[in-house]
């Protein structure tokens, strides 16, 4: 609706009448339009004391904001949630394709580079049998208690364990993500960097990267051995 110049020449009074005039000829105009109604506010006169009604109407404000503002980062998890799903997805069906583990690695450093925009993305293998025997060496000195978790982890990583894994890019990992893999004769690190600190933070969820810990990890079972 555009203002014509007769409104703009009418004075508040008469706009004013004007609009008594149509909500009493349209008694349910704030059943038709209730976010109308839940904008505006109705003074009910009670000297300096807010009204109970008042009060409560307030009340019932501040709550529908609250519950707005959580089912939208509802919507917005759901959303990341999905579209998370959809990327593993496209991840498994091309893990599928390969045969070797060098293949294996490269469909990993392509599809987390490009679908999940890493900015990294190591494998290291051990032999299974062979962890506590050489637990003083680098490697499986660095992720030993973390492979006997075998839950994936998120967070700034030690400095040794940073070089270890992305050697020239250590300096520009800010996050990481660690997850665990078991494919016996094999076990080892999938690391996937990222230059912001807050990318691979200690509190994100490891749900998602625990189901990517079973693809790969049951993908490297049938894949050629490596020969570690």
């Amino acid at each position: 609706m555009s203002l014509q110049q007769d409104d703009l020449d009418q004075s508040s009074d008469e706009r004013e009448e004007q609009i008594a005039d149509y909500l009493t000829i349209h008694p349910d105009f704030f059943e038709r339009h209730p976010d109308a109604l839940a904008a505006i506010d109705i003074p009910h006169p009670t000297g300096n004391a807010v009204s109970l009604i008042e009060r409560q109407v307030r009340t019932l404000r501040e709550q529908s904001a609250n519950y707005r503002g959580q089912l939208e980062e509802l919507i917005a998890v759901a959303r990341e949630n999905d579209a998370l799903a959809k990327r593993l997805h496209r991840l498994t069906l091309a893990l599928i394709e390969t045969e070797t583990f060098d293949e294996v690695l490269n469909t990993l450093q392509d599809e987390l580079r490009e679908q999940f925009k890493a900015d990294a993305v190591e494998m290291k293998l051990f032999a299974s049998e062979q962890l506590d025997a050489h637990a003083h060496e680098a490697g499986p000195a660095l992720f030993r208690d973390f492979l006997k978790r075998a839950r994936p982890n998120c967070g700034q990583l030690e400095k040794a364990q940073l070089e270890y894994l992305f050697g020239p890019q250590a300096g520009e990992t800010g996050s990481a993500a660690l997850i665990p893999l078991t494919a016996p004769p094999m076990a080892g690190v999938l690391a996937i960097g990222s230059r912001d600190p807050e990318r691979f933070h200690q509190g994100k969820s490891v749900d998602f990267l625990q189901r990517l810990a079973e693809v790969v990890s049951a993908k490297l079972q049938s894949a050629s051995s490596p020969g570690v």
